[in-house]
């Protein structure tokens, strides 16, 4: 059985805060969700750091992960073009590090979700709270509330 998890982000370039939040859905375990916020981050790094909460902690694989964002979309394609030599990144090294041995197994797809995805907007407004919420508190990660998640459509 394959887990799908939903992800997405969003970036405000003025104010330089992020937020993401992602649902889960394991075969063999009942649904999750995260949020998480910051403050003075890059587009970039709120992509990678999204990307490393969803796959925390995640035990089987293979893994299908669902999002509207092109920057995570963008991520293993990235990756490939580093380790073939062209355009290695230049800033965040510390998470593109994590970002390949997390994707380095195999098993990992990553795709970009169909338009109207009832979880995909579910994870895209969560995203967009936990960016304002980062903006006023600082960074943060908290689990979406259970009855919160009954609602996602996942």
């Amino acid at each position: 059985m394959t887990t799908t998890i939903w992800l997405e982000l969003s970036h405000h370039a003025a104010f330089r805060v992020g937020g993401w939040a992602y649902v889960r859905r394991d075969p063999d375990a009942a649904l999750a969700g995260y949020a998480g916020g910051e403050r003075r981050i890059d587009a970039e790094r709120t992509a990678l750091a999204a990307l490393l909460a969803s796959l925390k902690d995640l035990s089987a694989r293979p893994v299908r992960i669902q999002t509207a964002s092109p920057l995570i979309a963008a991520i293993p394609q990235r990756i490939a073009a580093a380790q073939a030599g062209e355009d290695p990144p230049a800033e965040n090294l510390d998470l593109w590090a994590q970002a390949m041995s997390a994707l380095a197994g195999g098993g990992i797809e990553i795709v970009k979700a169909a338009g109207g995805d009832r979880t995909t907007g579910f994870a895209a407004a969560w995203a967009e709270l936990a960016r304002d919420r980062g903006k006023d508190k600082g960074a943060f990660v908290a689990a979406i509330p259970k009855p919160n998640l009954a609602k996602s459509g996942a």
